[in-house]
C-alpha cells in the first residue's frame, strides 16, 4: 500500500457556530484583530420566537429576552426591536442600531442544573 506525501490545507471562513446563528460574522483588519460587523435586520429576523441576550454597543447585556416582533419606527426614529423580559407581561423596545450581537440561550443546559 502506497501513501501520499501530500497534506490537504484548506482556508476556512471565521464563521460561527450553529448555536450562534444570526450572530455577526467577525472581519479581520490588517492589524490582525477581529472586528464584528453591526447588527442588522436579517440578523433580527432569525432570532423572533426565541429567547437570547441582547448584547449592546455600550458594553450593557440585556439578559434572557423573549425577542417578539420587529417593528418600524416612527418617523426618523428607525427600525425598533421589541422584546418582553423573563417573567414579565410588558413589552419593551430598542432600536436595532444599539444591538451589537445576540446570544441565543440554550435552555437545556438550565434543566439540567436544576
Amino acid at each position: 500500500m502506497k501513501t501520499s506525501n501530500f497534506t490537504f490545507s484548506s482556508k476556512e471562513k471565521n464563521c460561527q457556530s450553529a448555536g450562534n446563528t444570526g450572530a455577526a460574522w467577525r472581519k479581520k483588519k490588517l492589524n490582525g484583530e477581529f472586528l464584528m460587523e453591526s447588527f442588522s435586520l436579517n440578523s433580527a429576523k432569525s432570532f423572533i420566537g426565541r429567547n437570547v441576550n441582547l448584547h449592546l454597543k455600550d458594553g450593557a447585556v440585556i439578559v434572557n429576552v423573549h425577542l417578539t416582533r420587529i417593528r418600524k419606527g416612527e418617523v426618523g426614529r428607525g427600525t425598533l426591536l421589541e422584546y418582553v423580559p423573563y417573567g414579565n407581561r410588558k413589552v419593551t423596545r430598542i432600536p436595532i442600531r444599539n444591538v451589537a450581537w445576540a446570544e441565543l440561550l440554550n435552555f437545556n443546559l438550565f434543566q439540567a442544573a436544576a
